[in-house]
């Protein structure tokens, strides 16, 4: 089994950048993260200062996935604590169907609950339906369109917000019907 069963989650470090890069680059060639993007998210992951949380998946020595949260602000209203904003979420094709994902989201709004954030906002290509279902599993919702945001080929992003990330419960994965059986990560320092 892969995905669910045996990937290890675990905080992204500096050395990951590389093997990241490279499955960024395989799953979104036209609008791919550069190396200095990532180091600049994971600048802001660490100390009591924190405002990001970025994980990998690993199997079998390999990264398998990672996903990328930020932190910053405050609710639309004004009245609650910062919102956060799922940066990136990305899955091997060979994990697909897995339940990596979910448990790549989950971990993404476990991290946007310490943060103490009142929503989580997304972006996600309106091409993408398998990533939309996923996050409409989670209760995310569908608030705008964001014409021409995924560049160089002009490919519209849906705005995607979820409020109260405290009280999403972990959906049935769709294959097993199960939840997703997350029990934690592990964080190197």
């Amino acid at each position: 089994m892969t995905g669910t069963d045996t990937a290890v989650l675990r905080e992204m470090r500096w050395w990951d950048i590389d093997s990241v890069l490279e499955l960024e680059r395989d799953l979104f060639p036209e609008d791919a993260w550069s190396r200095g993007m990532f180091w600049s998210e994971l600048a802001h992951s660490r100390g009591p200062g924190a405002t990001r949380r970025y994980v990998v998946a690993e199997e079998d020595d390999r990264i398998v996935g990672y996903a990328g949260l930020a932190a910053a602000g405050v609710d639309a209203e004004g009245d609650g604590g910062p919102v956060a904003d799922v940066q990136t979420i990305a899955v091997t094709r060979d994990h697909w169907g897995t339940g990596l994902g979910t448990r790549l989201l989950t971990e993404l709004l476990r991290a946007a609950t310490t943060f103490e954030c009142a929503e989580v906002m997304l972006e996600c290509r309106v091409d993408n339906v398998r990533a939309q279902k996923l996050y409409e599993r989670f209760g995310f919702e569908i608030i705008g369109v964001r014409r021409g945001y995924y560049q160089p080929g002009n490919v519209d992003a849906l705005v995607m917000r979820l409020t109260d990330p405290s009280t999403t419960v972990n959906p049935a994965h769709p294959v097993t019907g199960q939840g997703n059986g997350v029990q934690g990560t592990e964080i190197h320092g």
